[in-house]
């Protein structure tokens, strides 16, 4: 792995046991549901059972994190796996996240706990108080809870004696488990409870110091009666802080650190800050009694530390501090603020940002800055999340302040904080998008095939291009990117497999980085990070996210099919649509439906989805528009596919192809028309042709209301004007039409180029009631018949010419029948 990720990545795979012929077999799409049991006690061997569907073609369990070996695996059948584990003794507790890799897929990630206490598992009947079960302290009991159900287990302790039980539930990532727990003694008096606490997100977290000897009763229950899951509990006398001041240091540095929040009070401990920064570091309180079962998030950055020394309530008493500094601290009681005092510089950019809630503190942080007299410059609650940032431009050379305080006043020893001022550093953070919504993508690559994915890039105070490229590929794989310009946020990603490409896995990496290596960077890379949704809440929401700072990457057996885009000759212009071709390779036998995806659509560009290559077909028309504002460039596009193999799902890819939006080829500008019902009228459209073509092309006026029609023209590249004939039945409904537009079909290199250009109004007119007969006159003499006019028709008269010409002929047939004309009186 390369030195330049954010953390340090480790991970150890189990063997590679290989389970039957490499050959083709019927199955794809592996699921792993849960693993069982949920934990183990580092230093031991255990027996697990992997549950799912899918799991008969089984070749490698792949573990994330380092500490675990996988001494035996096989496959009882297709929907459950038997192995071993043997847990090192030093590996660090704490979640194991874990995948199945077969030979014809990669699982969903599942989490295995390693702890530091023996385990046992709950025994019913243990859901009555007076009915408990027997266990002794320092060990973690492994159970599930039902509909309605409660556990009970009794410990026997001395006075003085710290009893603590932390429930993992949520953390398994299971289902929405919100777990309830509690210490009672023998008279059935809660002496503590716990349904949420900020350290362990939905689990609870419970603690007393024993008042007297005796037995003492845990119960532990979904928070709301419901029916939970798999439940691990540590109850035990080991040290349970809440808080750890400071919450951070510097790389490699020995450092004396408070725990505060534990039950039998305050400690201090010296620890030594690793240097090679972790991905997410946690630090674990320890004691001749025992270990935390979990740890507390801490930051690992160059900056000082500056701990705030009480009274810093005010102004006057602030803590005093020199930038870019860390600021540390802790909101004591309700109502505290805490003071940090700095000197700035006008010109400096400093981003000043507070860590509660990112550091599992109580804090919903409120964050102001002030000037030396403290005048209020600027403040903040929220931004994405509790935590509060500012970015603060000093005015002037000077004494500025920070006040950090909670939101609704709160206080306490779980509500620590850590403000991190800085220089404006650029940064960039890479994560793999879902294709389909709340399926995660898992990267598999059939051999002698593609898989494509989608990487969101987040810039940070730096601009430019962006280029990837891959890190411990497995063997035979390669890694195709279309670079990432500017204005997207979102990459296209290809991992090819060469046909002979060794079935396995490894954990790779997609590194992104600027383009132009002139430009600044403080982090030169990115390494793409994967988020796991575990639990999800009401309408779908993320609840429990795990996150992964490596990518599980697998080459599977080769894919009964193939996709390639057929690349368009012509270009897609703007308010142009176009059918693109995707062309599949089968092999013989195989027949199923084969869905394609356009991966991600260029900027103004919409494609259809649910497009098929049918059954024992081998094309499909993926059809795709652009809007009027679509990027003009060249654009890589890819297609994603899936098909049913066997009894699962084989997800594919074809290779790059290139899409060139460009200009329309063609400027209208339409006349307003106008026509009646049973009459005839002409809609007249100037042309301006922008970019000379070959030919004839079809032009069509489109959108016309019912039971009115126009015939097709011809347009050229000579064309200035179009007249097009329209026609209005009796029943034509009357009203103004305004979305009429032309299409435009173009042939350049045999392929059309399809242009929809508008838009036309058009109004649909009653006829005007019958005229009244004049009184009769002597009969006019018959006029001689004359011929017919032999020249071109005349441009149609505009509707206000219409009315004008309608009116003069009034006139005219009134004088004509003897009426008088009006007279002016004279004076």
């Amino acid at each position: 792995m390369s030195g330049r990720a954010p953390g340090h990545l480790v991970w150890i795979s189990a063997a590679v046991l290989a389970i039957g012929p490499t050959a083709y077999v019927e199955a794809a799409a592996p699921r792993l549901s849960v693993i069982v049991p949920r934990g183990a006690q580092r230093g031991s061997e255990v027996e697990v059972t992997l549950a799912g569907e899918r799991l008969d073609d089984v070749q490698q369990l792949m573990i994330y994190e380092p500490g675990i070996e996988v001494l035996d695996l096989k496959a009882t059948n297709d929907k459950e796996l038997k192995c071993k584990f043997k847990i090192e003794t030093g590996c660090v507790l704490g979640t194991k996240h874990i995948r199945v890799r077969t030979a014809t897929g990669l699982s969903d990630m599942r989490t295995f706990r390693v702890g530091a206490m023996p385990e046992i598992a709950e025994k019913e009947p243990n859901s009555e108080f007076a009915t408990p079960q027997e266990i002794p302290l320092n060990v973690v009991v492994n159970g599930t809870i039902g509909n309605e159900d409660v556990d009970y287990f009794v410990v026997d302790a001395k006075k003085g004696d710290r009893i603590t039980a932390e429930v993992e539930a949520i953390r398994l990532g299971d289902s929405m488990f919100d777990a309830f727990v509690a210490i009672l003694n023998s008279a059935r008096f809660e002496l503590s409870t716990s349904d949420d606490a900020a350290l362990v997100y939905q689990d609870g977290i419970a603690s007393v110091v024993a008042p007297e000897d005796g037995k003492y009763i845990v119960q532990i229950r979904e928070s709301s009666y419901g029916g939970g899951n798999h439940y691990r509990c540590h109850i035990g006398t080991f040290p349970r802080p809440r808080a750890v001041i400071p919450a951070g240091g510097q790389p490699g540095t020995p450092m004396q650190l408070t725990f505060l929040g534990d039950v039998a009070g305050t400690f201090t401990r010296d620890i030594q800050v690793p240097a090679d920064s972790p991905w997410e570091y946690a630090v674990l309180a320890e004691d001749e009694r025992g270990v935390s079962p979990s740890g507390l998030p801490f930051r690992i950055s160059p900056l000082p530390n500056v701990i705030e020394v009480e009274p810093n309530n005010d102004v006057a008493a602030a803590s005093a501090a020199a930038a870019p500094a860390a600021f540390n601290g802790m909101i004591q009681e309700p109502g505290d603020i805490d003071f940090f005092k700095f000197e700035a510089k006008k010109g400096q950019v400093l981003d000043i940002r507070v860590y509660g809630r990112q550091l599992r503190s109580e804090l919903d942080s409120v964050l102001v800055v002030y000037n030396a007299n403290g005048g209020g410059i600027a403040s903040n609650d929220d931004t994405g999340g509790p935590d509060s940032y500012i970015r603060f431009n000093p005015p002037a050379d000077g004494l500025y302040l920070v006040s950090v305080k909670d939101h609704l006043s709160r206080g306490g020893n779980t509500f620590h904080y850590r403000v991190e001022l800085t220089q404006v550093v650029p940064m960039l953070d890479l994560s793999i998008n879902e294709f389909d919504r709340y399926v995660e993508p898992k990267l598999v690559v059939p051999q002698g095939n593609r898989f494509a994915m989608l990487i969101a890039a987040s810039r940070r105070d730096f601009g430019g291009p962006l280029e990837f490229f891959g890190e411990n590929l497995p063997a035979g794989v390669s890694v195709e990117m279309a670079p990432l310009s500017p204005d997207q946020a979102v990459a296209q990603v290809i991992l090819s497999a060469a046909p002979d490409a060794p079935l396995g896995g490894a954990f790779a990496q997609i590194v992104g980085k600027l383009a132009d290596p002139n430009q600044p960077l403080a982090l030169a890379s990115a390494m793409t990070t994967q988020h796991c949704t575990m639990v999800r809440g009401q309408n779908n929401r993320d609840f429990f996210v795990e996150r992964l700072p490596t990518l599980a990457m697998v080459v599977s057996q080769k894919a009964p099919y193939s996709v390639q885009i057929v690349e368009p000759k012509v270009p897609l212009v703007q308010n142009g649509v176009m059918s693109l071709k995707v062309v599949a390779t089968r092999d013989e036998g195989f027949t199923a439906p084969i869905k394609v995806d356009l991966l991600l659509n260029p900027p103004g560009v919409n494609s259809s989805r649910e497009v098929s290559i049918a059954e024992g077909q081998t094309e499909a028309l993926i059809s795709i528009n652009a809007a009027g504002n679509a990027q003009v460039k060249d654009h890589r596009i890819a297609v994603r596919t899936s098909a049913t193999v066997g009894n699962g799902a084989v997800i594919g890819a074809a290779p790059f192809a290139t899409l060139k939006v460009a200009e329309p080829y063609v400027k209208l500008t339409y006349q307003q028309a106008a026509i009646e019902q049973g009459g005839e009228s002409a809609m007249v459209v100037a042309v301006e042709v922008l970019k000379p073509f070959e030919g004839e092309a079809d032009i069509t006026l489109v959108g016309l209301p019912n039971k009115v029609t126009a015939p097709p023209l011809k347009l050229t590249k000579d064309t200035k004007e179009l007249i097009f004939p329209i026609k209005a039945e009796m029943d034509a409904p009357p009203g103004m039409n305004k979305n009429l537009f032309c299409t435009i079909v173009i042939m350049e290199n045999g392929e059309p180029v399809t242009h929809n250009l508008g838009s036309g109004v058009l109004r649909v007119d009653k006829p005007l009631p019958p005229k009244v007969a004049p009184a009769a006159v002597a009969a006019a003499p018959t006029p001689m018949p004359q011929p017919m006019p032999t020249e071109a028709p005349k441009k149609p008269l505009s509707r206000l010419e219409q009315l004008r010409l309608e009116q003069k002929q009034r006139l005219e047939a009134q004088n004509a029948g003897g009426a008088e004309a009006p007279k002016t009186e004279s004076k």
